[in-house]
């Protein structure tokens, strides 16, 4: 039987007073891509910093998107020092935020303020964050992996998950392909929709 997601994040889009919540709580004023779960190995963090840093470089070359940001929700770092390392080793210390543990009523602007989605993870039993983002007609980047292509069904873009930068250019074509991005964000709304405690 599938799970399904809080209900909680399904009302509407953020408002101008939500977005601004965030703005002045978090400091939040950029595009950014969001990324929210547990860190542990199984989730390829790692790998997904060094795909922005990539993508950071590519979108260099053509001046888009200066001040685009990596936002990371979830537990806080001290069990992972690595995540640190892997962010200066790939010089984005000015580019990556990792928040930290954010309340659902706050999470919920965040996923529907983000450009992308990314949930690269290696193994999943489910997934919800995908389908939480999909709720709010945010595209996902995600892994082409276990549980993960059932539940996002033909709404996102899938990638393998320890390929980086397959990872990086599916972010870039996300991005910058504006007819991609509204095929996805309807898809997204559906396949999200399907999926109902009720059921």
């Amino acid at each position: 039987i599938y799970n399904a997601i809080d209900e909680r994040f399904l009302p509407g889009h953020a408002t101008q007073g939500e977005r601004h919540l965030i703005a002045q709580r978090y400091q939040v004023t950029y595009p950014f891509l969001l990324y929210a779960g547990r860190i542990s190995p199984h989730k390829n963090v790692g790998r997904m910093i060094e795909a922005f840093s990539a993508l950071k470089a590519e979108l260099e070359k053509s001046a888009v998107l200066p001040n685009l940001k990596l936002i990371i929700i979830g537990d806080d770092l001290s069990g992972n020092p690595e995540l640190r390392r892997t962010v200066i080793r790939s010089g984005v210390q000015n580019d990556v935020r990792f928040l930290g543990f954010v309340p659902i009523e706050l999470l919920r602007i965040f996923y529907d303020e983000a450009k992308i989605f990314v949930f690269p993870s290696l193994y999943e039993g489910f997934g919800l964050p995908p389908l939480e983002a999909m709720a709010h007609g945010t595209p996902v980047v995600t892994s082409n992996v276990s549980s993960l292509p059932e539940v996002v069904g033909n709404a996102a873009v899938l990638v393998h998950p320890e390929n980086v930068f397959e990872l990086m250019r599916a972010l870039h074509r996300v991005l910058l392909d504006q007819q991609l991005r509204e095929k996805m964000k309807e898809r997204g709304m559906r396949q999200a929709a399907k999926f109902s405690w009720e059921k």
